[in-house]
């Protein structure tokens, strides 16, 4: 009894695991995030066009094996563009919640199948390419049996699926990226017709859909290649128009593949940096702020940016306050913001640890005692300096005659200009040796000290 209680101690006292692994697989984690979109309403509308987009697509493979043709094989790559895989992944976006793992969110998700999308389709054009080349060298004979029928059935589906489906990553990424070659020489075309007829600017300007657009210059492409060998007998033209409609793709989807990795890389969009711009100036003019610094500011996912800023304020000022007044300037455009507030330091670190430059002083310096006042004795009369007997006399002083100049005389009777006046300059104690001692005008030490005495008018 007391050896199973043990042993039961000692399972409870074991390994402790705070953070479970969760033992489900792929398979099963998938098929809980797709009963989650699936149990949206929303989505049934995308699951429906999703299952008759494939009947579409199997429909086609089969009258592409029939007829020989590649441009029908390109009509099938095209419905890559209007697939549902991102407009499901947008949805299941959209009940996802953030957490501790994603704290930003799931929208990177979205950006992510974009840009997996494009490059898909691409890399579809390319191989298309490739097979056009090698089918130039020897052409084989197209059968246009089912040609025109299956043009018309893949523009139907396509056209369907795009108008009824609100893709919203896809709108969002042809509106925001730049405009394709393809787009721009639709639009002078565009723009020559709505002058004819201005009903049809609301639908052609500023510029036309990229998957409309791309879907009926295909339909164009097959049109053409139905009549001319149905009228020429000319087959390699199937090969030209697959050629055609491949760089046509490729050339739609690069803009919008630059623009997601673009978002994907958490850069600035070029079309927000100017509003960006102001609101920083707006916010450095707040009462308070002294310094807007240290901003960065990327796109999570489409149409929503993160930030984070650093801001320095007045000591008096209220950190609250402050930080109110900029996040209600910037969450206008950021989304999601990280304000970081400081009160601006008066006292140098420096002088709070003691570590000063050389020939710097510190507090202490100036709060020591004041230096003792110079003895009388040490002073000379008449200059005020300090008067060293073993020190040599200066060269210069007070712009005085050197060493090398010959020194000045004053006789007993020296008078000034106007002494008329009764102002006249007399010699004090000593005055007897006037008349035969030499003076350097600096007026070092000497055995004899002299003053000059001023005497008033005589009565």
């Amino acid at each position: 009894m007391h050896r199973k209680k043990q042993e039961t101690d000692t399972y409870v006292l074991g390994t402790i695991h705070p953070f479970r692994k969760s033992h489900r697989s792929v398979f099963g984690k998938f098929a809980q995030e797709f009963c989650l979109v699936a149990s949206d309403r929303r989505s049934w509308r995308i699951l429906l066009f999703g299952a008759l987009n494939v009947i579409c697509t199997v429909c086609l493979l089969m009258w592409c094996n029939s007829t020989n043709s590649m441009v029908t094989v390109v009509t099938v790559k095209k419905l890559f563009l209007s697939s549902l895989i991102t407009c499901l992944i947008s949805s299941w976006v959209t009940m996802k919640k953030p957490s501790p793992a994603y704290s930003f969110g799931f929208e990177r998700f979205e950006v992510l199948a974009v840009f997996a999308s494009t490059v898909l389709v691409q890399l579809g054009a390319l191989f298309i390419l490739k097979e056009s080349v090698e089918r130039f060298m020897e052409q084989p004979e197209v059968h246009t049996g089912r040609l025109l029928v299956g043009t018309f059935v893949a523009l139907f589906f396509n056209l369907l699926t795009l108008l009824s489906v609100k893709n919203k990553p896809f709108v969002y990424v042809s509106e925001a990226a730049s405009t394709s070659w393809l787009q721009e020489h639709v639009a002078d075309l565009s723009r020559s017709l709505c002058g004819i007829i201005p009903g049809l600017s609301s639908v052609l300007l500023p510029r036309m859909n990229p998957f409309v657009l791309i879907n009926l210059a295909g339909a164009l492409s097959l049109c053409i290649t139905y009549m001319l060998i149905e009228i020429n007998n000319y087959n390699a033209v199937d090969t030209a128009s697959a050629v055609a409609i491949a760089l046509m793709t490729f050339g739609t989807m690069y803009p919008m593949s630059v623009y997601s990795g673009k978002v994907l890389l958490q850069t600035t969009p070029s079309h927000v940096i100017g509003q960006l711009d102001k609101l920083l100036r707006e916010v450095s003019t707040l009462d308070g702020v002294l310094e807007v610094r240290n901003e960065h500011f990327w796109t999570v996912g489409f149409g929503s940016l993160a930030g984070s800023v650093h801001v320095r304020i007045r000591r008096d000022a209220n950190e609250q306050m402050v930080l109110a007044h900029v996040t209600n300037r910037l969450c206008t455009l950021v989304s999601t913001l990280t304000v970081q507030i400081f009160k601006d330091d008066w006292i140098r670190p420096s002088l709070m640890t003691g570590s000063l430059p050389m020939g710097m002083l510190g507090p202490s310096d100036y709060s020591g005692p004041p230096p003792a006042p110079k003895p009388l004795d040490a002073l000379d009369p008449l200059t005020s300096t300090p008067a060293k007997a073993s020190s040599p006399p200066p060269e210069f002083s007070f712009n005085t005659p050197g060493r090398n100049v010959a020194p000045v005389m004053f006789s007993h009777g020296l008078t000034r200009p106007g002494s008329g006046l009764g102002v006249g300059i007399g010699l004090g104690a000593g005055a007897g040796m006037a008349s035969t001692q030499n003076f350097r005008t600096a007026f070092s030490a000497a055995p004899h000290r002299y003053v000059f005495i001023l005497t008033g008018p005589r009565l």
